[in-house]
């Protein structure tokens, strides 16, 4: 029952035929057996949930049940809820407590969903992996010695365990789709300002929140819960996009196809897999080509480190000063590095990321999307530092592997995260999906159409062999 889809548990709420206190029941038992090896709840709230659940189960037998009645929705730590725990996963910030609910969680909450647990992070989410000195090391449930990805680490174990049904992400590098693609879920990176944010950090367009979930259907359902404009978020757009249900085929639509994306260093078993799932594609009737662009790894990586040293580095600077050697390597090494970039690295930046997004923008105008990797390797291990090297290299920095990143800078194309097969290692490995600026809705008919031909959690034998 812990595997149960949110759209198939609706179904069977609004049918009697089950319970939301039997569904969260069963979530919270699979969380007592499995999170001694996977790590990934901050803070658990299961008797609230169990007194949420029993009134979802009057609201469906009143026939007044919205649209997340009665489902598990595990919130990351990142997003504030007023009275719980906000740490943003660092130590110094142990005793926080938010007073204030983001938007797009008050909207998980007021369309009935239950926000049972806050799961972990990175410390103040600047890492591809889950592990801080305040909860200890986050693990993936597909092979406990390697990472869940981050930073929405404990989002995406969480789903691939079975301890959720529904998960919220972040994402500034990746923080989505690189768990998305270990833990073999599915996640999806929102245009900037499809989502509401709380400032600052709604002004920062590397910054999306959004859907993490087991299925396509289950990602679009909590994206329209969670998407539209909010009054204290000037970025948010209007008006609400909904992804329509069901999603029309992708016969005839024209995909661009690159497994390197110009420039990066690709593992050979996701590269086998990215093909695979290019050739399901093309069996549901798009035209699939293969593409070259004309980018460098060295400028991608340059326009980063600028944007993040100009606004992520310096939010975490005061805490820094005050209590740097509480706070993990990675942060700090995250600090220094911002502490190389001056102000007169701004324009250029700027310049950088223009200069990247452009044959981006001129390819999308040929085609309906691209399809590329989500990440360079298969994953990370689970107490990966700052400064260590990925599984099979030699050199390179941590931003070398993180295909993820160009869709940052590229802001506005919504990117989603779908399975698409699994490594000799036993973690699963990403397909990427990546549309014209705004265009959600494609990719999410792309992403439809391999899930159709690649059901991943509705065959167990795509569930991790945990517990």
């Amino acid at each position: 029952m812990h595997y149960l889809s949110a759209t198939e548990a609706l179904r069977l709420f609004r049918s009697g035929e089950l319970s939301p206190v039997e569904l969260v029941s069963a979530v919270i038992e699979r969380a007592e057996a499995v999170e001694p090896t996977i790590n990934a709840f901050a803070a658990t709230y299961y008797e609230e949930a169990l007194d949420a659940a029993r009134v979802a189960e009057k609201r469906y037998l009143a026939g007044e049940a919205r649209p997340l009645e009665g489902l598990p929705v595990a919130v990351k730590e990142e997003a504030p809820i007023a009275g719980k725990p906000n740490t943003l996963g660092s130590l110094p910030l142990r005793g926080e407590v938010a007073t204030q609910t983001a938007p797009f969680v008050q909207r998980v909450i007021d369309a009935g969903g239950i926000v049972h647990a806050q799961t972990t992070t990175p410390e103040f989410c600047c890492a591809p992996v889950t592990w801080t000195k305040l909860w200890g090391v986050t693990r993936n449930p597909w092979n406990p010695a390697y990472a869940p990805g981050g930073s929405s680490g404990g989002s995406a174990a969480a789903l691939a365990a079975g301890t959720t049904t529904l998960a919220t992400g972040s994402d500034i590098g990746g923080s989505i789709r690189i768990p998305a693609s270990f833990c073999g879920i599915t996640g999806f990176k929102p245009p900037h300002g499809r989502v509401p944010e709380f400032p600052p950090f709604n002004l920062d367009h590397y910054c999306h929140e959004g859907p993490m979930a087991r299925s396509v259907a289950d990602c679009a359902l909590l994206e329209n819960v969670i998407a539209g404009p909010h009054p204290s978020d000037v970025v948010s757009l209007r008006p609400k996009l909904e992804i329509p249900s069901p999603l029309p085929p992708v016969a005839g639509m024209r995909l661009a196809l690159s497994v390197d994306l110009g420039c990066y260093d690709v593992d050979p078993d996701v590269v086998a897999n990215t093909l695979a799932a290019a050739e399901r594609l093309r069996e549901a009737g798009a035209i699939i080509e293969h593409v070259s662009l004309p980018w460098s790894l060295a400028a991608i990586n340059r326009a980063a480190e600028i944007h993040f040293g100009m606004i992520f580095g310096p939010s975490i600077r005061p805490l820094y000063d005050e209590h740097g050697d509480d706070l993990t390597s990675y942060a700090r090494a995250f600090v220094a590095d911002s502490d190389k970039i001056r102000k007169e690295d701004l324009v250029p930046g700027l310049e950088l990321e223009a200069s990247i997004y452009t044959p981006l923008g001129e390819l999308l105008e040929d085609y309906d999307a691209l399809i590329c990797p989500t990440f360079a390797v298969p994953a990370l291990a689970a107490e990966w530092d700052h400064g260590d090297l990925a599984e099979g290299r030699t050199d390179g920095s941590w931003m070398d592997v993180m295909m993820t990143l160009p869709f940052n800078i590229a802001s506005r194309c919504p990117v989603l995260s779908v399975p698409s097969g699994r490594a000799a290692n036993g973690v699963p490995t990403g397909l990427s999906i990546v549309g014209k600026t705004y265009d959600d809705v494609t990719a999410f008919r792309v992403a439809a159409a391999h899930e159709e031909r690649y059901p991943w959690y509705t065959d167990p034998a795509h569930r991790p062999p945990l517990g």
